[in-house]
């Protein structure tokens, strides 16, 4: 049964995890392998804090390296190599048809700088070469098992899903109610009751894009269901090129701003730009013409996120939000802030 927390408390508790970042020192990360992942390696902490007061980075889009328009890219990158932290990248990490060489001469030169703190999930492109072989070579162990590539890992307190949202991809089994990455996904959450949940993929079970057919994919929704039923916060993905930020919603797309989970489409990468049609119910902010990176802050209660335009560019957006569990935790232990 969820717990009840009052909108009173939560502000409480936003505000004194806001005050924390303001005296926290450099963002630092660790990434710690949970069964059936891939082993990440290991990068040494900065600080000497309990693992629960730490404070980490992501950082990353989807939608990323178009071979024949690299520029974006490049523009995307710059950005990446002036923030700390682990890289989120998004899906359809290079076009048209995630080869070996478009992978050594598009994405390497740009995002590839990066490998080494990068945790890349699969989009639609990746699939252009059979079982997305040169995908899972290039990235050996970072992408998670072959022919699966999904997995999870540590950011201190912070559990990080990454999911393959190819749910109709050859060999993968599907993404519904008893297919193999349901049933580890619902085991590894299970094995991370008390974390706060970030999952990122490629696809969207919410978007505005022109397109339902590309925009939507309502074959996610049990995963969704089981992420929500585990108090996830926060659903990253791409394939619209455009950013959109949603309310924190159910499943079905109800708003729930005590236990919804909040997504946001940062297919933002470098490729090209796409436009959107009318707003889907809970579609907050939405933009069509800035490529950038999302850098989100894992603070103890709280996370808060960034979109970071190309230079040059104009639009931003930022806010908080809380993690479910840790909140929960603190209302039924009763240790608000005075």
């Amino acid at each position: 049964m969820r717990r009840y927390m009052s909108v009173r408390v939560a502000l409480k508790i936003v505000s004194l995890t806001v005050l924390s970042l303001s005296l926290q020192g450099a963002v630092v990360a660790q990434s710690n392998q949970t069964q059936d992942s891939a082993k990440p390696p290991t990068v040494a902490l900065t600080s000497q804090q309990p693992k629960q007061d730490q404070t980490f980075t992501l950082v990353g889009a989807g939608d990323i390296a178009g071979c024949r328009a690299i520029e974006g890219a490049r523009a995307t990158a710059k950005l990446i190599e002036q923030i700390p932290g682990t890289v989120f990248a998004a899906g359809d990490l290079v076009y048209d048809h995630g080869t070996a060489a478009e992978f050594r001469d598009c994405y390497a030169p740009t995002w590839g700088r990066f490998k080494s703190r990068t945790r890349p999930t699969l989009g639609n492109h990746e699939y252009g070469v059979s079982d997305a072989a040169p995908y899972f070579e290039y990235w050996g162990d970072l992408a998670g098992p072959v022919g699966k590539g999904y997995y999870s890992y540590d950011l201190g307190i912070w559990h990080i899903v990454a999911l393959n949202t190819n749910c109709n991809a050859p060999g993968l089994g599907g993404c519904g109610a008893g297919s193999a990455q349901e049933i580890w996904l619902r085991r590894d959450l299970s094995e991370h009751p008390n974390a706060c949940i970030v999952a990122y993929g490629h696809h969207a079970l919410f978007s505005s894009g022109v397109f339902p057919k590309h925009a939507v994919h309502p074959e996610l929704k049990k995963l969704w269901q089981d992420l929500y039923a585990a108090h996830a916060d926060l659903m990253l993905v791409g394939h619209e090129h455009s950013y959109e930020r949603f309310a924190a919603q159910d499943p079905d797309g109800q708003a729930d701003p005590e236990h919804g989970m909040r997504e946001i489409v940062v297919g933002t990468g470098g490729r090209s730009h796409d436009p959107l049609g009318f707003a889907m119910p809970n579609s907050e902010v939405r933009d069509t013409d800035t490529f950038g990176v999302l850098k989100v802050t894992l603070a103890p209660h709280t996370y808060t996120w960034e979109f970071i335009p190309e230079e040059g560019k104009t639009f931003r957006d930022s806010g908080v939000g809380i993690c479910h569990n840790q909140a929960a935790q603190e209302a039924h232990a009763g240790n608000f802030p005075k």
